[in-house]
């Protein structure tokens, strides 16, 4: 093997930072908000590490787009505009409609279990109203759809888009909207159908169907945020 070669293997198993993973986690996951200062010496103290770990950490968070450096005043979660999300969304319904063809090829993959048996869970979760639960059981039919696809170039790129996007917290905000969560699990069920069929074009079709959806929801839970806020 040529020594380029060694390196790229080498650069695809290095594992990440444990750091630079928590601090992600804070923002995709909401525990920080869109706007809160990410302070070096608060976060140093808090992981009792020192600052230059947590430097670095922010700067590829940076370069991930999650946080941006304002000069003289210091690091904060990134909050996308309007038109970012729009454009996201956009990207989200190609990835997960190629995702949604590629699984469909495949037949009765492990995967296509897994997400009859989410799409179950999440019917349970409708009926006992638990909007949290089914919040997390989205994150969980998206993420298994698009590794069912068995695109590990696709896998990538989705997951620097959903960090990117923070789905978790639009999605919670979606499912505040009369009807939202009754007709996502819905939606849910005729993606199965579709991959079921075995036709890929209609999973696709069906898929972003359910990504367009999802954005003219995410849209509107904007502008109730936005018509809440004092001021």
């Amino acid at each position: 093997m040529q020594e380029s070669s060694l390196t790229e293997a080498k650069i695809r198993i290095e594992p990440e930072p444990p750091l630079l993973s928590r601090l992600r986690q804070m923002i995709v996951g909401g525990a920080v908000q869109p706007g809160d200062l990410l302070a070096e010496t608060a976060l140093a103290q808090e992981f009792d590490i020192s600052r230059t770990p947590i430097r670095e950490a922010l700067k590829q968070l940076e370069r991930e787009g999650l946080v941006e450096v304002r000069a003289r005043v210091g690091t904060f979660v990134r909050r996308p505009t309007q038109r970012e999300i729009h454009e996201m969304f956009e990207l989200k319904e190609s990835f997960e409609g190629l995702a949604a063809g590629l699984l469909a090829r495949r037949g009765p993959v492990p995967e296509l279990e897994q997400l009859r048996e989410n799409v179950a869970r999440s019917q349970q979760a409708v009926d006992s109203g638990d909007a949290e639960l089914y919040s997390q059981l989205v994150h969980e039919f998206h993420s298994t759809l698009v590794a069912g696809a068995d695109n590990r170039k696709l896998s990538e790129h989705y997951d620097l888009l959903m960090n990117q996007l923070a789905y978790h917290r639009i999605v919670s905000q979606t499912l505040s909207l009369p009807g939202r969560l009754k007709n996502s699990v819905g939606e849910h069920q005729a993606i199965i159908e579709a991959l079921t069929s075995k036709d890929p074009l209609a999973a696709e079709l069906v898929m972003r169907r359910h990504v367009a959806a999802s954005s003219q929801s995410a849209a509107m839970a904007a502008l109730k945020e936005a018509e809440e806020q004092p001021g």
